[in-house]
């Protein structure tokens, strides 16, 4: 049973699996950072100096000054602006992630098709026919 767990583990397709599923989360990581620090600032400042990660509605009624407060207090609450970086991180994720397969699918070498095998029947009439031919 461990020689075959081997070999499983062992095929091209996991290990490829493996490594994609590795690049895949630290390009997620990569793509959070991009949206929390470097577009949703500007977009913030556009909408009137709005920081969206600091965006919520505290569930227990009491006003909170900031997140910090929030959290500080251990108060239920509806997190709203970290939703909508979220949102805009898996959107510009998944569009990235889409470029880069329709590229990946382009550069990939067309498979060729196999000839059509020859039906049994015109095998040996071919044989027949070459046979006569002598």
């Amino acid at each position: 049973m461990l020689e075959e767990f081997k070999k499983f583990l062992i095929k091209g397709n996991m290990v490829d699996m493996a490594v994609g599923f590795i690049f895949g989360a630290a390009f997620a990581t990569l793509i959070k950072s991009l949206v929390a620090n470097i577009i949703m600032p500007p977009v913030g400042m556009l909408l009137g100096r709005v920081d969206f990660s600091q965006l919520f509605i505290a569930l227990d009624g009491e006003n909170y000054e900031n997140m910090k407060a929030l959290e500080a207090a251990s108060a239920p609450a509806i997190k709203y602006g970290t939703f909508f970086n979220d949102m805009i991180s898996f959107l510009i994720l998944g569009f990235v992630m889409f470029m880069m397969i329709k590229g990946y699918n382009k550069l990939k070498a067309p498979e060729e098709k196999a000839a059509p095998k020859t039906p049994a029947q015109e095998v040996l009439l071919s044989e027949i026919r070459d046979l006569l031919k002598k």
